[in-house]
Formats: C-alpha cells, structure tokens, sequence
C-alpha cells in the first residue's frame, strides 16, 4: 500500500533521488539495481541506499528481492505523478526501423550517396552504437550517428575547408572529449566544426560531466558516447587525443595534439571541475592556432 499522500511527493525533493528516479524510470526494464545506480550517478553504494530507503519509506519505490539481489521500480499508483514532477516522457524502448531509418537518409543525401551506401552506413552505425550497451535511444541515435558519418565522408572528400574541423577522442567519449568539445563549441559557434568519438565508447555522458559543465553555461544537449571511425578522422583537420594511446587512426594532411589529461571517472565533483578547468585552458588555447587551419587546403 502506497504511503505518500495526495499531495507533492516530498522524497523528489532531493536533486538525487529525483535523479534516482529518472534513471529508473527511462532504464530498459523499467527497474534496476542499487550498483547500477551508484555507478551511473557516480555515487558510494551506501549514499544510493539511503535515498532508496528514503523513496521507499513513502511508497514510491517498489523492492523486489530476487536472491541476493534488491530491484526497485517505480509504484505504478505514483507513475504518472513522478512524470509530472520529473517533468520530460519516459522513452519506451523499441526496435530501430532500420528502413525507414535508411530510406529517410538516402532521400537527404541524394545525389551525394547512393541508397545501397546509405543503408549500409546505417546498419553498421546500429551496429556500433549497440555495442556500446541497450539504450532506448538507440534508433534516433543510429540515425544522428549515420548521417554525422555520411557529413564525415562528404567533408574528406571537398577540395577545400570553408571552417576547420577538430575531433575530439578519449576512450570511453563519456568524459574529457565531451568537456572539451562543449566547451569549444560553446567559445567558437559556428566558426568550427566540433566533432567527438570514444576508442572504448561508454553507453552514457557521465554525469558529473553534465554538471561541471551546466554550472559554467555549456550545454551537452543531445550529445552521446559516438564510436571513433575512419571517416570523422579524415574530416578533420585537427585530432586531439586524452589517453586513448594508438587506437586512433593515422592520415596524412591532418594535424595530431595528444593531451594528458586527468580521466575524471570516479573522481568526486571538485577534481571534475579541476579537469574541466584544465581542459578549457588547452581548448582556448587551440582555438587561438584555428584560425590558419581553416584556409589550408587540404591534401
């Protein structure tokens, strides 16, 4: 029997746990586990169970033993309550229409590719996005990531640079390559084309990442972990690396920086806004050299 009453569910209150409860309501099965919680909040397992213990004293969370396991889901008389409050629509998973997905694509970049390169590009881009773990984005995402590879080889291919191109890569493109490129982004507009990639590509940004960044003005938006391919190397003009040592992939004409930078996975809040810090200096430094990389021609 549901404890909460009828009016404001006061356990949401806490920015964790409503987070808490977006995790589990927008996971795959609608249910999930106190570690994976702690290790998508980047949070000690026993600072998550607190706030479960808290959301379940009032009723909102369900527990289900399963052996030495505890799931926790939403209460479904409280479901449409938690949307409200959460604000945003849950994403009910669902196969990628991989057709529909192609068709759309091939009639974008007629004249440029023709259909069978198309849906070839789609379905490996599905491909590489699903190894990186189940998202219930993963069809819009397939579609964003195949035509970002499709801009990619039309970009390697022209005579000349109108702006340059940087791509940012680090293993898992969860962390340092998202800092630097929002940061960029947000300092140089629509002057650069911004471009980000994981040797190792995790299935989330990390959350901490989110935060630093929200509290100096830069938003991720609709960004997410992407695969490193050949083609975003050859459409750049600049490739920086942070700690994915030889995974990516050498061209001639393109100019590499290799940045040692701190990995902010695991580390508390404070060290991320160092790292943040940090990388800014060095995007604001590049984009001081950018201006002479936009006129060359490319080789």
């Amino acid at each position: 029997m549901s404890r909460a009453g009828e009016g404001e569910l006061t356990a949401i209150g806490d920015p964790t746990r409503a987070r808490i409860l977006r995790l589990i309501r927008d996971s795959h099965e609608g249910r999930t586990l106190v570690g994976r919680l702690a290790e998508a909040l980047e949070l000690r397992q026993p600072t998550v169970s607190h706030h479960m213990r808290a959301l379940h004293a009032e009723g909102i969370v369900e527990r289900e033993p399963d052996g030495r396991r505890v799931w926790y889901s939403i209460a479904p008389e409280h479901a449409d309550r938690v949307d409200a409050l959460l604000g945003g629509v849950p994403v009910i998973p669902g196969v990628p229409d991989l057709e529909r997905i192609a068709n759309d694509l091939a009639l974008r970049f007629r004249g440029s590719f023709s259909p069978e390169t198309v849906r070839l590009t789609v379905d490996e881009s599905h491909e590489l996005l699903a190894r990186s773990g189940s998202s219930p984005l993963l069809a819009s995402r397939t579609a964003d990531f195949a035509a970002s590879r499709l801009d990619a080889m039309l970009h390697a291919e022209a005579a000349m640079n109108e702006r340059p191109s940087v791509l940012f890569v680090c293993v898992q493109n969860a962390g340092r390559s998202q800092i630097a490129a929002g940061i960029l982004r947000q300092l140089a507009g629509e002057s650069v084309t911004v471009h980000t990639a994981g040797s190792q590509p995790a299935g989330e940004i990390r959350s901490t990442v989110v935060a630093v960044l929200n509290e100096i003005g830069v938003p991720i938006g609709a960004e997410y972990p992407k695969p490193l391919t050949d083609e975003a190397v050859r459409a750049a003009d600049v490739v920086v690396t942070m700690g994915c040592g030889d995974a990516c992939p050498i061209f001639p004409g393109r100019r590499y920086l290799d940045w040692e930078v701190e990995d902010p996975v695991g580390k508390p809040i404070e060290r991320v806004r160092a790292i943040r810090d940090d990388i800014e200096a060095r995007v604001r430094e590049l984009l001081d050299d950018l201006s002479v990389v936009g006129t060359r021609t490319r080789k």
